[in-house]
């Protein structure tokens, strides 16, 4: 696949460079690192990249066969205003990915572990630079009175707590989360960006390749750590438990199910997308893949942990015990199935979608009493999440739901809001983010856009 490099005009590249100091100051020690755990592949590069292979040609939906839109303007109103949501909410994850990632970066207990999650951030940055770009090299005034600047400045005063995505609202707890949510959040990540690169816009289908080629390191500084992970906890390391890993996969699946939009069976969650061109699967559809998914993960994850376990047995023997246990769920030659990571009932503890406010537990069983459900979806939640506004939230309005106090609509729509004063950079309150240029240069860091 060949790629084309551009770089932004200096004033948004700047813009950028400033929000990465402030929220990213970990990002230098990945060019000291870089030779020592990354020698086969070529230097990280902060630009926008574009596939130049992509089908000139809309694939599917009505235009089909039509030539892609080159500028906002030539797709139809509704598809431009579709598109232009589309690219701040992934520019708002990629930004929210590395906030949430640097609170817990320090606390890996292996160098290559914090390698790995340094060089997902990085990409992570480029990935937001990425959607700057397309929002910044082109006129959008067909669909937005906002001006460039703006949206930039908008998406990058975003902090945890006030990004578009619940599942980017989220603090991480301890390094367990960046390593799972690699794993399972940037796997809805690979899921969005695979549907959008047939879209119906050619610059935004061909960021897609690119940034796809960079989400399988992603998904690999996930999986990788975790299977080293289930092997200890398998010899009985006291550091490494399947109850812990258990509980953060709880935490990121239920929220990355939801970041795939209504995905009420027999509804028709994304549908628009399909029929503009825009994505080439329904919500519902790409949610029943991801989760088919997710589950290969976990047996491949679960056979490594009854492998390790059970050293005595032959790797054939290990996996028709783990199928075994997994298809009576119970016990057997020293393992029991809840020693197993497992994925809850698509429906359980759901703010948005399928099951949102409703009463059902891990497996899919239903409660008449609030309290009762609530205490367990306490039960297989990580201690630290079970204490936060967040879980609170959820269970203060899965309360008013069922008590008549607040309609569900209202319930779905509210949201906790932790978006701190004054924006995620310490000087947001003097800088607008977006450097003024006048006369041929910036003036400097702290700049204004306007007076």
């Amino acid at each position: 696949m060949a790629e084309i490099k551009r770089d932004m005009p200096r004033e948004y590249h700047e813009a950028v460079v400033h929000w990465q100091k402030h929220n990213f100051p970990d990002y230098p020690k990945l060019v000291q690192l870089w030779d020592r755990y990354f020698p086969r592949d070529e230097p990280f590069c902060l630009c926008a990249k574009l596939a130049d292979d992509v089908d000139p040609e809309i694939q599917l939906g009505d235009r089909k066969g039509q030539p892609k839109a080159l500028s906002p303007k030539e797709l139809p109103q509704d598809a431009a205003h579709l598109l232009l949501g589309q690219i701040r909410a992934q520019a708002s994850t990629e930004f929210g990915s590395i906030q949430q990632h640097e609170g817990t970066l320090a606390r890996a207990a292996d160098p290559q572990d914090q390698a790995w999650v340094l060089r997902v951030m990085a990409e992570e940055l480029r990935h937001g630079y990425q959607m700057v770009h397309l929002l910044t090299s082109q006129d959008w005034s067909s669909v937005t009175e906002q001006k460039p600047a703006d949206m930039v400045e908008e998406i990058l005063n975003m902090n945890t707590g006030s990004h578009v995505l619940a599942a980017f609202n989220l603090e991480f707890d301890s390094f367990t989360d960046n390593v799972v949510f690699a794993a399972l959040i940037d796997r809805v990540g690979k899921y969005q960006l695979s549907m959008q690169k047939v879209s119906a816009y050619e610059p935004y289908a061909a960021s897609m390749p690119p940034m796809l080629k960079e989400e399988a390191f992603h998904l690999a500084a996930g999986v990788v750590p975790l299977r080293r992970w289930v092997e200890r906890a398998a010899k009985g390391d006291a550091l490494v438990t399947m109850e812990v890993i258990q509980k953060s996969v709880v935490k990121w699946f239920v929220r990355g199910l939801e970041m795939f939009g209504d995905d009420r069976p027999g509804g028709h969650g994304g549908d628009d997308a399909v029929r503009m061109g825009l994505k080439d699967m329904n919500n519902r559809q790409a949610q029943d893949s991801y989760i088919a998914e997710v589950q290969k993960v976990l047996d491949d994850l679960n056979e490594r942990y009854v492998r390790a376990k059970r050293p005595d047995l032959s790797r054939d023997e290990a996996d028709a015990l783990y199928a075994k246990l997994k298809r009576e769920k119970g016990s057997a030659d020293g393992i029991a199935y809840e020693d197993l990571l497992r994925l809850p009932d698509r429906r359980f503890f759901r703010r948005r979608g399928e099951g949102a406010f409703q009463m059902y537990g891990f497996d899919g069983q239903t409660f008449d009493d609030p309290e009762k459900c609530i205490a367990d979806v306490a039960a297989h939640l990580p201690e630290a999440y079970r204490a936060s506004v967040d879980v609170r939230h959820w269970s203060n309005m899965l309360r008013k739901v069922h008590a008549g106090e607040v309609s569900l609509k209202d319930a779905i729509k509210s949201m906790p809001r932790l978006a701190r004063v004054g924006g995620s950079c310490p000087c947001a309150r003097s800088v607008r983010w977006v450097m003024d240029v006048d006369g041929g240069g910036a003036s400097g860091e702290g700049a204004r856009l306007h007076p």
